[in-house]
């Protein structure tokens, strides 16, 4: 038997095992998406999804919207607005900076995007596979088409993992993946306080999450959870100027509890998990709380942007920081305000 020889796996294969890492479920595309609309500027934001996601998401935006000329470049890996040299990554204030979201996407799904920009005379729509500009239907010309349009983005992603059956399989029922989906936009709803966002199932006129553009945090915690939480929960706020460091948020008080955490955590309106943060902050109501029992925590933390490392997790969803938040002031102030 011959020994096995090292080869360069083809072009499509190194694509599809990147966009397996960035989309691991309908979620991360919404969430991946949700980001590049608020980089954007949007204001107003509207996701509707069909069968949890797999047959259908369409995102619609009010923002700055795409330049025609970009277009064909749009959907290609490592294309973006965001980053031009590498030492850029240590002062990111941007969700995007690596350009694989929406290429990964086209590698497991079929997207169209509408755009116009505001001082375009219309829209463009373009159809993308596999990371480059194809033709929407046959017979036509592989670019950008002139068509009515909004100003904006409207981004739609038919049959995602439809070249993934063994992912499609992995995945929940509908139902749950729609679950998740709602987590991630009721999240994104609660931190961008004075954004539109809305959701809902495809072809259903009740939305499951709508914000207003003049509802405060507390506005939104109350519409994704309910009164009944929002009235429990104490403002705190903390900073330290010699480490860069501010953080504020809600936490609930000594008279609210839940079985199962209520964690969110923004760092520099990064949506991610931090164990340390969160155990550190649930270990301060072990003393008010009855056992087995968790309070909700909402924490926006922003930090130098040199002080952390956002390119450690494919999907975002994990940051490294070279000065680590300074906890123990989170604790003590969460002591304080409980």
């Amino acid at each position: 038997m011959s020994e096995p020889r090292i080869r360069k796996l083809d072009e499509d294969v190194v694509n599809k095992i990147a966009a397996g890492e960035v989309i691991q479920r309908p979620a991360n595309a919404i969430k991946e998406m949700l980001e590049n609309s608020l980089d954007a500027s949007s204001s107003f934001i509207q996701v509707s999804v069909k069968a949890g996601g797999l047959k259908l998401i369409q995102i619609q935006d009010n923002g700055c919207g795409i330049q025609k000329d970009d277009m064909p470049l749009l959907c290609e890996r490592f294309t973006t607005s965001k980053l031009e040299k590498f030492e850029d990554l240590s002062n990111m204030l941007t969700y995007g900076f690596r350009g694989e979201a929406l290429a990964s996407i086209t590698h497991v799904a079929h997207v169209l995007v509408t755009t116009r920009t505001a001082d375009s005379k219309c829209a463009y729509k373009a159809a993308y596979r596999d990371g480059k500009i194809v033709a929407a239907n046959p017979g036509q010309a592989a670019e950008a088409r002139p068509c009515a349009g909004n100003h904006g983005t409207l981004i739609s992603v038919e049959d995602l993992f439809y070249n993934m059956p063994s992912r499609k399989k992995a995945l929940k029922s509908p139902s749950e993946e729609y679950s998740r989906i709602a987590d991630v936009m009721n999240k994104y709803a609660i931190h961008n306080a004075g954004v539109a966002v809305t959701l809902k199932k495809h072809g259903e006129a009740m939305a499951d999450l709508k914000t207003t553009p003049a509802a405060t945090v507390i506005d939104n915690i109350s519409t994704v959870y309910g009164p009944s939480v929002a009235r429990e929960l104490l403002f705190l706020s903390c900073e330290d100027a010699k480490l860069g460091f501010k953080m504020s948020g809600y936490i609930s008080n000594a008279n609210y509890s839940v079985k199962k955490l209520n964690f969110i955590l923004f760092i520099n309106h990064r949506l991610v998990d931090s164990a340390n943060i969160r155990k550190s902050l649930e270990s301060v109501y072990t003393n008010y709380l009855p056992k087995n029992s968790h309070p909700f925590i909402y924490m926006s933390i922003e930090i130098t942007p040199s002080s952390v490392d956002v390119n450690v997790h494919p999907t975002k969803h994990e940051v490294s920081y070279t000065v680590e938040p300074n906890e123990q002031a989170m604790r003590e102030h969460a002591i304080t305000v409980t």
